[in-house]
């Protein structure tokens, strides 16, 4: 007979126990697919992990950057200095040890230093350096004086200084050719201004591009004019440097602006006008438009008696007017270690004068 009494409700504990490994089952559970699977995480977990992760790709990407980001910006000139800088150097090198001929350019003929010998019995080789010399001198030592005095007015205060810095360098800006053919017409025999102004001085004409010594006139009178703006405003620029006190114990000392000038500013200058020889002198000794285009259409002969052909015009005849590239590769060569020889020079008068300003 079943008993009508209700049935023992369960204890605490016992109702306790079932609970709690329910509790820890679901939590397993929930941590097994966690585990499973990795989007079920906490969206505030996951988005702190991407955050972290961003920032480490950024911090890579930016020490790379870092790192070869000079390398990049560099590169563009080294390699325009690979292709026509350093590998027209050693190629030209290369073909002034061989015969070769301009019309075949990949036939070459092992001659050594054949081609260096014969510059050294070439009369016209010689009357070119002799010629490129005399220009050079005739334009470099004017056009740095007239630069120099320049700039020495331009360094006072005056008005509308900007524009007389402007107009002084408008002739660098000014084509070869374009300043060329107008000294041309300026130079001209018969019609000429110039000899126009010397006939009403009484002067007889005279042919400046027949003569040897009016002709080299004539083109050093073109690299003044067109080079004397540039190095006024370099010479300027390192005048405005030098310190106002020395000027101002001159001026208490009873120093004039002329003696100044000599005994301040020229001393202060004298790298500069180092600098400035030694850029006149490498023009110069590759001097090639205004001669070209003052003979007109005679050529790179530099006159009928080579009169004012230079260097650059006898490399150029030789090379694309006779088409003996070996021998016009050698002139280039030869141009090449003079202007080593005026880099030496330049180097031992700039650290004679360190050692003699470090000494004072």
């Amino acid at each position: 007979m079943a008993s009508d009494a209700p049935a023992a409700a369960p204890s605490e504990e016992e109702g306790a126990a079932p609970a709690a490994a329910r509790t820890r089952r679901g939590t397993a559970g929930s941590r097994t697919a966690d585990s499973r699977n990795p989007g079920s995480r906490s969206p505030g977990r996951s988005g702190e992990e991407r955050l972290e992760r961003r920032r480490e790709r950024r911090s890579r990407w930016y020490r790379r950057d870092v790192r070869w980001s000079p390398y990049a910006f560099v590169a563009p000139f080294f390699v325009f200095f690979l292709a026509f800088g350093l590998f027209p150097l050693l190629y030209t090198g290369w073909a002034s040890l061989h015969r070769v001929e301009l019309t075949a350019p990949g036939d070459m003929e092992w001659v050594g230093l054949r081609n260096f010998s014969r510059l050294v019995s070439d009369e016209f080789f010689w009357n070119a350096l002799k010629n490129t010399l005399t220009i050079g001198v005739l334009s470099t030592v004017p056009q740095l004086l007239i630069a120099l005095g320049v700039a020495h007015l331009l360094n006072y205060r005056l008005r509308g200084s900007m524009f007389f810095r402007v107009a002084v360098l408008t002739p660098y800006a000014t084509s070869v050719a374009a300043a060329t053919l107008v000294f041309v017409l300026l130079f001209g025999r018969d019609y000429g201004m110039i000899n126009w102004a010397l006939g009403m001085a009484g002067i007889d004409p005279v042919d400046w591009q027949n003569g040897a010594w009016t002709s080299q006139l004539a083109v050093s009178t073109i690299v003044i004019w067109r080079w004397t703006g540039y190095n006024a405003l370099i010479y300027l620029a390192a005048m405005q440097s030098i310190p106002d006190d020395l000027y101002e114990s001159a001026a208490l000392d009873g120093a004039s602006r002329w003696q100044q000038f000599l005994h301040v500013t020229v001393p202060s200058l004298r790298p500069t006008i180092l600098f400035t020889v030694v850029v006149s002198t490498i023009g110069a000794t590759q001097l090639f438009g205004e001669p070209l285009l003052y003979n007109g259409a005679g050529g790179a002969n530099g006159g009928a008696d080579h009169q004012f052909q230079t260097l650059g015009l006898y490399l150029y005849e030789q090379g694309w007017v006779n088409l003996h590239l070996g021998r016009a590769s050698a002139i280039a060569w030869t141009m090449f270690l003079i202007l080593l020889v005026v880099g030496a020079v330049n180097w031992l008068i700039s650290r004679r004068l360190r050692t003699s300003s470090q000494g004072r």
